[in-house]
């Protein structure tokens, strides 16, 4: 859970210093923020939100103990998780998004002109709307975007029950613990595959193998017992620390042969500039360290 302590610092004078937000979602390996001001802070029905500034990462958003989003980062994850999968594909025209309440990977995902409908399907309504008034850098009005859908809803709910079909679908949920654990199943995976249009693309975050390896590990695992081509590319995103951000990257289909100049072509399509994604750090995410393959390996 949260901590936010007031530490006080001995200088000439005794002087009261800045207060701290402390992750703690490693049991041997923690960061801490600076913390100049709570913007807000609520105990929902579902998750422990708060956002605060930092001098460093500007506004941050941190859900039970987690941090999830930062103002200064959070370009890397965000354009990662939905550039590849889209301009992979080539011409997705419905998207699902499960989780992203923030707006983030939304607003990525309208950049592009093909994209016609995208659904947004979120948990708890209060991410949303305190998205909308506080983290409004990230969403920068998606929300309105005519193409854009919002439902509030249990994901592995809507992936079951929907009649929709869609060609890419965005998984960005928070760790698999508590109610996202069920985000993380064959079961819901094959529900996701069943509302994919022909040659659609399912991605998730794997999270960062060096510290948290058994969740790659699992994905992998469930991941190919539903699609038959599984692979994973990777990011270096500051805050979520321990190095790469692993993301899985799934389909019936195979764009293993994707080549730079296609990508290229279809980045013109693309609205907005990039501040991480090109088609050379594309086709280079998916070459991945020792470590990271190993990892994939069961342990006996």
């Amino acid at each position: 859970m949260k901590i936010i302590s007031l530490i006080c610092l001995m200088a000439t004078s005794f002087v009261c210093a800045l207060e701290e937000y402390q992750e703690t979602l490693h049991k041997d390996w923690k960061q801490t923020f600076t913390v100049t001001k709570v913007l807000y802070e609520e105990k929902s029905e579902y998750e422990h939100l708060i956002i605060f500034e930092n001098p460093t990462f500007g506004r941050v958003l941190a859900l039970d103990g987690n941090i999830q989003i930062t103002e200064g980062d959070e370009f890397i994850y965000q354009e990662m998780i939905s550039h590849v999968p889209l301009l992979a594909h080539g011409n997705a025209k419905k998207v699902l998004i499960i989780g992203g309440g923030d707006g983030a990977v939304l607003r990525r995902v309208l950049m592009h002109d093909n994209v016609e409908k995208v659904t947004l399907v979120e948990i708890d309504a209060a991410v949303v709307e305190f998205s909308k008034k506080y983290l409004g850098f990230v969403s920068q009005g998606s929300f309105g975007d005519p193409r854009a859908e919002v439902i509030i809803e249990d994901g592995s709910k809507y992936v079951k029950e929907t009649a929709e079909r869609f060609d890419v679908i965005i998984c960005d949920s928070p760790d698999p613990e508590g109610p996202a654990v069920v985000l993380f199943t064959p079961e819901f995976y094959g529900d996701c595959k069943g509302i994919l249009n022909e040659g659609g693309v399912f991605v998730n975050h794997s999270s960062v193998p060096f510290l948290q390896g058994t969740i790659i590990q699992d994905n992998y695992h469930f991941l190919s017992q539903v699609f038959k081509n599984v692979d994973f590319y990777v990011a270096a995103v500051p805050t979520y620390v321990g190095g790469f951000m692993a993301f899985g990257f799934s389909s019936d289909k195979d764009y293993s042969g994707v080549r730079q100049e296609e990508l290229l072509q279809r980045l013109e399509r693309v609205k907005g500039r990039m501040r991480y994604y090109n088609p050379r750090i594309h086709l280079a995410s998916f070459a991945l360290p020792e470590y990271i393959i190993n990892s994939l390996i069961p342990k006996n």
